[in-house]
């Protein structure tokens, strides 16, 4: 699935005849079929705003977002959930619920009202918990989880919707490294269209095709990692002072001295007693 942003503007508030705070401004972005792209920008740069105007839960206060070529206006919430997927980053449940059910909400796009999960939802379902590591707690319910089992859930809920396209609000923030690798390795690998937004710079660089760079609600940059990830325009967006090196792959890395204008100085090695 092809997604776009044709000049997309949000804005949160206002009334009739008074406008709102602007949060998405005038972004135009496109992204291939089978393309990872991360969303990258310092906190209230419009990055959950974006994901949720291009996710179809929310109507752009202009411009337009298409799948394929198709204005997402014309698009039905269900054959929206059949096609495109969204993980908040915070998402809840119901806290009687087993992992199983959560994630075989995945599946209700698929199924008529009243009609239960049947052998191929259930396949579905065992085969995205076993994708995210999750089998051994279909059962459990989800307020014994911790934090990263609970986001693992979510993202295989999303899998188990077998979409074209993923969108993910910092899916890595509650995993620890072995999860965050192991979750950037299953979705760069999908073969599906992802926008994902991160923190993690070098995370991004390692394991996204392209960057998208907002600030301010508008997109400054879009490119290959190493383009758009340069201390220059480190120290601008996120106001830190950062050095670029490139990691035992061959991918760009950050690696950061400090906020801009408080480094400081490593203490003196004292000697051996």
């Amino acid at each position: 699935m092809r997604i776009t942003a044709e000049a997309v503007s949000w804005s949160v508030g206002g009334t009739r005849g008074t406008p709102g705070t602007p949060v998405v401004r005038d972004v135009s972005a496109d992204i291939a079929c089978g393309e990872t792209v991360g969303l990258l920008g310092p906190n209230g740069s419009g990055k959950s705003s974006l994901l949720r105007c291009l996710a179809g839960l929310r109507a752009p206060a202009a411009g337009a977002v298409r799948y394929d070529g198709e204005s997402v206006r014309d698009w039905s919430a269900r054959r929206i959930a059949r096609h495109v997927a969204y993980v908040a980053q915070d998402a809840g449940a119901d806290g009687d619920l087993p992992v199983a059910d959560i994630v075989g909400l995945g599946r209700t796009p698929f199924r008529d009202r009243w009609r239960g999960p049947d052998a191929t939802d259930r396949a579905v379902v065992a085969a995205a918990l076993e994708r995210v590591g999750l089998t051994a707690l279909a059962g459990r319910p989800w307020k014994a989880l911790s934090g990263g089992e609970r986001q693992r859930t979510h993202i295989a809920r999303a899998l188990a919707q077998q979409p074209s396209g993923l969108l993910l609000d910092e899916p890595t923030n509650h995993l620890d490294v072995r999860h965050q690798l192991e979750l950037m390795e299953l979705l760069s690998g999908t073969g599906r269209t992802v926008l994902v937004a991160l923190h993690d710079l070098s995370l991004a660089a390692r394991y996204c095709d392209r960057l998208l760079l907002l600030h301010h609600g508008r997109l400054i940059a879009s490119g290959p990692p190493a383009a758009v990830l340069t201390a220059q325009r480190l120290a601008e967006v996120f106001e830190v002072d950062a050095e670029l090196t490139t990691d035992a792959l061959g991918h760009p890395q950050v690696s950061y001295r400090g906020p801009l204008g408080t480094r400081t100085t490593p203490p003196t090695p004292q000697p051996a007693m």
